[in-house]
């Protein structure tokens, strides 16, 4: 029963697909052909038939008369929802293709807090980095972060949403030794990519000092990249010089000095095959993210399948319950012969 009345009721029917939607139009000549009927009955001679004298008193049962239109109307109703033929799709998307790995290298250590790039170095390439997540499909990301030592908060994995929180999670002080250990930091990204099957391999080194920390020199850890047929690509963040730094206890902006080893960088990209990015503002970081974005394209193809179920059968039956109805109807004292 429940069953019965979940197909009449309207988020059910306006939950469906039509695939011949404007069939429901002829839901509104129903009432229209008993209104003609009704018309047409008047403009006929009338029959007075009298049983007794005077008027016969009204009660409710000649309400009963209009039962077999009602049972009528609704057969066509159902008739016309069937022929209009309600449909449930479920559609299923597999993905196949050759996806690519990347490790993204976060530098956290202290200068990460200069403000050249706003809000802060850090704060912007998380932004940056969190939105160049987003824009993969279908690729494994892992994240180091590194100050004077190096970790990995993130295996490779299509787990985007875990990545963002990886992402969001950085801060100034997570590592508790302060430093650049760049060295260090490739040699944990290559040993997360030194055994991935997929057909490109990358690393992405963000950092805006020289390598002063750790215990595996820059050069080497990048050569072992590409021992491994690992690509390094390398961004320098920030610009050269004296750049705002918070504030003093005056509440005046207090400069500090800052230096990039480009010359370092450009060494450690060249020898993994990759390329060397300058950022020394938010939208050139952006543009930074865009180029690897094209460099590196993953072939993803998407297949799409749709599984319909015809729903059209039960209003069917009904239509054509209702029709026996009515002829069954039309042969009792409900019927008016003198009408039809």
């Amino acid at each position: 029963m429940n069953n019965f009345f979940n197909l009449l009721r309207y988020t059910t029917l306006a939950g469906y697909q039509w695939q011949q939607p404007r069939l429901l139009l002829l839901l509104l000549a129903v009432p229209l052909l008993f209104g003609l009927r009704w018309l047409l009955a008047r403009r006929r001679a009338q029959v007075a038939v009298a049983l007794t004298p005077g008027s016969a008193p009204r009660d409710w049962t000649a309400a009963l008369r209009f039962v077999p239109d009602v049972v009528l109307g609704l057969a066509l109703c159902f008739g016309i929802v069937a022929l209009a033929r309600p449909q449930r799709t479920d559609e299923r998307v597999e993905q196949s293709g050759r996806g690519i790995d990347i490790v993204l290298a976060l530098d956290i250590s202290g200068s990460m807090e200069i403000q050249d790039l706003r809000p802060t170095r850090l704060e912007a390439a998380k932004k940056l980095a969190t939105d160049f997540v987003n824009s993969r499909v279908g690729d494994r990301l892992g994240l180091v972060a590194f100050a004077g030592e190096a970790y990995s908060l993130a295996p490779l994995t299509t787990d985007y949403d875990l990545l963002r929180e990886d992402l969001a999670s950085l801060r100034l002080g997570l590592i508790a030794e302060d430093g650049t250990a760049i060295g260090t930091a490739l040699g944990v990204a290559v040993n997360r990519l030194r055994e991935s099957t997929a057909r490109s391999r990358v690393c992405i080194l963000l950092s805006d000092g020289e390598s002063n920390a750790g215990s595996l020199d820059p050069l080497l850890a990048a050569q072992l990249a590409h021992a491994f047929n690992i690509r390094l690509y390398t961004i320098g963040l920030g610009k050269d010089g004296f750049v705002p730094y918070g504030q003093d206890s005056l509440g005046r902006t207090r400069y500090v000095s800052t230096r990039l080893d480009e010359t370092t960088m450009r060494q450690l990209a060249a020898a993994a095959d990759g390329r060397f990015f300058r950022a020394t503002d938010t939208g050139a970081l952006r543009e930074v993210f865009a180029q690897i974005n094209r460099l590196e394209k993953s072939e993803i193809k998407q297949y799409r399948y749709r599984n319909i179920t015809d729903l059209y059968r039960p209003y069917l039956w009904l239509s054509v319950a209702l029709w026996l109805l009515w002829l069954l109807l039309k042969n009792t004292f409900l019927s008016n012969p003198l009408e039809d």
